[in-house]
This record gives structure tokens, C-alpha cells and sequence, in this order.
């Protein structure tokens, strides 16, 4: 996601000749927070961070809570010292996944040509789509009428000639805003940033540039292709030049591969009991293959994740007979490989299941066989759940084992209650 603040002075006007910039890149404004502030507008107007409690970070955070320097991956300790009158709301990631479904779906009526790089953003190519809806700054500013009059949602995005600029414009268009970059003014748009403005350049190569006197995008583009790979390796070098002089050849691709499908959760207390950890890899199997089964997906080789109190990462995987999308199977594997974990005496701070070697699900007819054992009804029993979550919330079916581990691992309120959503 950019994230990147245009620079003090930087012109927000580049002209408005559209022609030759087919590229839009919509990044969500916020996204996180302003979904939740769509099923929740009393909290309009307020700093809103979205994270969790204990030892968990700032997912997002609304404009209001960006003032008071809270950003995302921040530590929630940190975030809440700074602005101690945020309302903070916990994350609800279900949420999240269907209102991008509907997000890119609203995308995908402009151009079948759609690249979606997260949850939150994508770039389009929307060269077939001008004859149709006009130019690319028309079809930009009808994309964010109709996600805003559709979804509550408001979203920024960036008009250029290829996909690295439009990326940059669209943060610099942040909050709920367009900026159009003419193909003509893409290299002096870029020359009056600074270097870390370029993809690929964190820390440690802003320093190393810093070391030969290169701290701006017009300093690079003026140093030669040597001098930039003696200072940053030679690949980073011709990359860094081209961007710096606006070359990116790269279309926009429809069809991202997706390599692997999982879940993860960090625990706010950490886990002893070993019925209580797999009561919750129960759980991140159940989301696992929730997710594969809504992408139309299965998994051959099934990974689990464990970290442990001294933060020692442990994982374990195992390639299953079949692909699959069932919960009981990815949820069986994980759990042998949970029992052949050696903790070495440690608690568990973390748990997730990742599901490896994917491809098409591929219906077909049972045999009278598996007809008659109790695969066919278990599966049946996950669609109607998985059903019933999309229509009332992620939570709305929940494993027995992990509501059980998760009362017993909280005290009761008064009155023998539980705290809500557990």
C-alpha cells in the first residue's frame, strides 16, 4: 500500500492531458478503519485505531489518530500513549475480505484488466474501457463516486502512464482524492522527490545512497549506472536508474498466482495447555480452509506455525494424499504435526496453518464408497456454515472445541458471563 506523503511544496497539478495514461492505481483510504467507521458513523470525526489488545499492533488507523503520529504495525502500547482518546476496535477480518470482494467487483465492471496487489488496492489498465466510460481521469473519478455511494467507502487513486508512477500518485492523492500525472511531466514529477520515494529503497539503501551523495530522485537519475551499482549492487543500480528516469515496462497482469493460503493468531496470554493450543489450530484450520474454499482452491501440503514465549519459530508441514479443501483433513494433519512439536518446556505465544501446493478445486461426483462415509455430510455441514458466515459474520458458527478453550482460558464476569464475541 503507498504510503508515501507528498514532500512540502510539491505541486498537486501536473496538467490535465490524460491521453497516453492508461494506468489507474485505487489504493483504499484507511481501509481498515473505514469499514469500520461505514457500520459504526457515530465514530466519525474521532480517532479510530483498529488492533487488538495486549501484545498486537495498529492494523489501521482513521486520519484523526494519524495526527497524533499512530500508524500501522505500530505497537498498540505505543499507539494508545500517543493518543490515549482513540476508540480502539478490534479487527474483523472477514469484514475486511468481503467489503474488498465488493471493492474489486466495482473495479472489475470498468476493465476485465484488474491487478490485485491486496486486500486494499489494485492497479487497472483501462485502455479498452475509454470508448465506453470516457477518459482515464473520468473513469478514475467514476470509480470513486460509485465505491463511495455503494460501499461508504472513499478510496484515492493515481492516473500515469505506467503502474509505478500511478502507485506514487495515488499517496500522494491521500485522503480521498485523484492526482493525474501527464506522460510529459513524469520525469520532472519524479525528479522533484526524494529518493526513498522509489520502490525497493528502505533504510538500508537510503543510507547507502546517502553515503555517495544521492538523497533525491534528480541525484540519481544524474549518476551514472556504474556508480549506482558500486553503491547499491548491481541489479538495484539499473533498477533504481530506470524508475528514476520513469521507465516501467511492466503490464498490468489480471491473474496473481497465489502460492499459499492460511491463517495466523498471536494470543493476548500465552498458551500451557496443550488441548488449548489445538483447540485454537482448530480454529486457523477452520479459516484456513474457509479461504480456500471461497477462492475455489485446495491444498496438498498442510504447514503449521508455532511460536513460542522466548520467540522461537517452529514449523512443521506435511504433504496430505490428496489435495483438499476440508477442514477435518487440514485440521487432522495439523494436529500430528502440533503433537510431534517439541516446546521444550515453553508457552505458546502464537499459532497459524498455511495450506501449500494449491490448485483448482475440481468438482466431481462421489463414488458410492465416499458417498456413504462421513466426508460427504461433514462437507456439505462446512458449506452451509461457511454460508451462514458470509451472511452474518465471521463468528456467527464457530468450532465447539474453540468456544470451550476460550471460556476457559478467560475468568467469568460477575454472574458467570462471558466477555462478548468469545
Amino acid at each position: 500500500m503507498s504510503r508515501h506523503a507528498p514532500p512540502p511544496g510539491l505541486r498537486r497539478d501536473w496538467g490535465d492531458d490524460d491521453e497516453g495514461c492508461p494506468i489507474l492505481h485505487v489504493d483504499m483510504d484507511a481501509f481498515f478503519a473505514s469499514v469500520e467507521l461505514a457500520r459504526r458513523p457515530e465514530l466519525r470525526g474521532r480517532p479510530v485505531i483498529v488492533g487488538g489488545e495486549g501484545r498486537s499492533v495498529v492494523l489501521a488507523a482513521t486520519y484523526e489518530a494519524r495526527a497524533f503520529g499512530v500508524h500501522s504495525a505500530m505497537p498498540m502500547t505505543q499507539a494508545r500513549r500517543l493518543c490515549p482518546a482513540a476508540v480502539v476496535v478490534p479487527p474483523d477480518h472477514e469484514r475486511y475480505r468481503e467489503a474488498s470482494a465488493r471493492v474489486m467487483a466495482v473495479l472489475r465492471d470498468v476493465t476485465p484488466l484488474v491487478e490485485q496487489v491486496s486486500v486494499d488496492e489494485a492497479f487497472l489498465d483501462v485502455s479498452g474501457a475509454r470508448r465506453r466510460l470516457g477518459s482515464p481521469t473520468a473513469i478514475a473519478e467514476r470509480i470513486r463516486a460509485r465505491v463511495h455511494a455503494e460501499q461508504g467507502l472513499t478510496c484515492s487513486v493515481g492516473v500515469a502512464a505506467t503502474k509505478f508512477v500511478a502507485k506514487l500518485a495515488s499517496g500522494m492523492a491521500k485522503p480521498d482524492g485523484m492526482l493525474l500525472v501527464p506522460r510529459a511531466a513524469t520525469v520532472p514529477f519524479l525528479h522533484a522527490l526524494p529518493v526513498s520515494a522509489l520502490w525497493g529503497v528502505g533504510e538500508r539503501t537510503q543510507a547507502a545512497l546517502a553515503r555517495w551523495g544521492i538523497t533525491t530522485v534528480a541525484e540519481l537519475a544524474a549518476t551514472d549506472v556504474a556508480t549506482l551499482q558500486r553503491a547499491v549492487g548491481r541489479a538495484a543500480g539499473a533498477h533504481l536508474h530506470d524508475l528514476a528516469w520513469g521507465r516501467d515496462p511492466r503490464p498490468v497482469t489480471p491473474e496473481r498466482q497465489e502460492k499459499s493460503v492460511g491463517a495466523e493468531t498471536t494470543f493476548d496470554v500465552d498458551l500451557h495447555d496443550r488441548a488449548a493450543i489445538e483447540a485454537q489450530v482448530l480454529a486457523m484450520a477452520e479459516r484456513c480452509t474457509r479461504h480456500l474454499r471461497a477462492k475455489g482452491l485446495v491444498g496438498r501440503t498442510v504447514v503449521l506455525k508455532v511460536r513460542t514465549a522466548d520467540f522461537t519459530t517452529l514449523t512443521r508441514s506435511r504433504t496430505l494424499p490428496a489435495p483438499t479443501d476440508a477442514t477435518a483433513e487440514v485440521f487432522a494433519a495439523a494436529r500430528d504435526l502440533l503433537a510431534a512439536v517439541d516446546l521444550r518446556g515453553q508457552a505458546v505465544r502464537l499459532v497459524g496453518v498455511r495450506a501449500e501446493g494449491l490448485g483448482p478445486a475440481v468438482v466431481r461426483q462421489p463414488t458410492l464408497e465416499e458417498a456413504s462415509r462421513e466426508a460427504a455430510p461433514r462437507r456439505r455441514a462446512e458449506e452451509v456454515a461457511d454460508a451462514v458466515r458470509l451472511r452474518f459474520g465471521a463468528r456467527a458458527v464457530l468450532p465447539g472445541a474453540v468456544i470451550g478453550s476460550a471460556r476457559a482460558q478467560l475468568p467469568p464476569r460477575a454472574g458467570g458471563a462471558y466477555p462478548e464475541g468469545q
